[in-house]
């Protein structure tokens, strides 16, 4: 009895992670694909592609470590792509885009300095770029607001509330109140969807690469993945006492990614913030009993990617403004803390500002996105500030 008890608690740990894994950024995975061009079907066999590898890679690292190893999507790499738009090339060219981005994951796995490289990025200037990138998803719920009030008003509501008592849900519960808006839209309007669109269907794109994709799509995607949530991850593991295995895990999180780049998958990384529900304390008082969690999280996965069409079905239902909401708030952490880490040193502050206001601003040069030179004006303010100061 007292065994059963002992694997229930990781067992639903990991359930828990994957359920507020996905719930709470899937709709940003969405919005992120429709805006770089996915059609609805894209979009949706995109995220089916990225909830399949991410299952099977939790599985593979929890079991064959032995460890309470989560992977995820890159949350941060979904709203890059909302905040880069189409690009010259279309879809096919933001999907070999992806695949570059898979490839420079693994070069991290094969080649040592890539990563050292990416870890020199100043962490005010990585952070910078990510709140930039994140501001108009976090300012969508209140446009939203004055544009559809009834619509989107529940759902802040909800967020606020559960926010208080819920926290861990609160981005959830957000989303099943936006499923009760469509649903009371829907039988106001009388619409309805084909019972075809809701069964998981993965749909390839045949990648080609262009100047614009690499440098606006491939190349931001990496560093946001790296800096903001593989660097993370390990640090969270770590706090929780555990030593990831750096290159098999950049092994699997570059191999899924690949896998999934054809079907319009992004990015796929180790957990940060959900690492901690699997590895934590509350998954089993013995540190070696919590890699079940990760087994867990890995088979919920899949099982969501399963109804993955149902949610896309939903988003494609609900009225403008209610689904950016829930994208916004699940953002708002990040953002936050994006900011917080942006500015917390004040010599880096104004590289990072002006990283910032180039990142938000959504010009695009050449066809290559804000996000790249958002970075480029950074490194360059901050190398003509600090020029003969010596090592900071």
């Amino acid at each position: 009895m007292a065994s059963d008890v002992s694997l229930a608690r990781p067992l639903v740990a990991g359930v828990v992670t994957a359920l507020v894994g996905f719930t709470s950024t899937f709709a940003v995975v969405l919005t992120g694909l429709r805006a770089v061009g996915a059609t609805a079907e894209q979009a949706a066999s995109g995220l089916l592609a990225i909830t399949l590898v991410v299952g099977i890679g939790c599985i593979v690292l929890a079991g064959r470590h032995r460890l309470p190893i989560t992977v995820a999507w890159s949350t941060p790499g979904a709203a890059l792509l909302a905040a880069t738009g189409a690009i010259d090339g279309g879809w096919s060219a933001v999907v070999g885009g992806f695949f570059v981005s898979a490839g420079l994951i693994l070069c991290t796995a094969l080649f040592p300095p890539l990563g050292a490289l990416i870890a020199r990025i100043p962490p005010s200037i990585a952070q910078a770029m990510l709140a930039g990138v994140l501001l108009p998803l976090c300012v969508a719920p209140f446009t939203g607001l004055v544009d559809d009030p009834w619509g989107v008003a529940p759902v802040l509501i909800v967020w606020l509330v559960a926010s208080r008592i819920l926290p861990r849900w609160a981005v959830p519960l957000a989303f099943v109140t936006a499923i009760v808006v469509v649903a009371v839209e829907l039988s106001r309007t009388g619409a309805g969807t084909d019972a075809a669109t809701l069964l998981p269907r993965l749909e390839f794109t045949a990648p080609t690469l262009t100047v614009g994709a690499v440098v606006g799509i491939a190349l931001p995607l990496f560093v946001v993945t790296m800096a903001s949530q593989n660097v993370p991850g390990v640090a969270v593991m770590r706090s929780l006492g555990y030593t990831i295995p750096w290159r098999p895990a950049m092994l699997v999180t570059g191999l899924g990614s690949a896998a999934a780049a054809g079907f319009g998958g992004h990015a796929m990384n180790l957990g940060a913030i959900s690492a901690a529900i699997a590895a934590g304390p509350d998954a089993h008082p013995d540190p070696r009993r919590r890699w079940v969690a990760g087994l867990s999280a890995g088979g919920t996965y899949l099982v969501l990617g399963a109804l993955s069409a149902a949610f896309a079905a939903v988003v494609l239902l609900a009225p403008a403004g209610v689904i950016p909401a829930v994208a916004g708030v699940a953002l708002f952490g990040a953002f936050g803390s994006a900011v917080q880490q942006a500015i917390d040193d004040p010599g880096e502050r104004v590289p990072a500002v002006v990283t910032f206001l180039v990142a938000a601003s959504g010009i695009a040069v050449f066809g290559v996105s804000a996000a790249f030179w958002a970075l480029l004006a950074g490194l360059a303010v901050r190398g003509v500030l600090h020029v003969g100061r010596g090592p900071r």
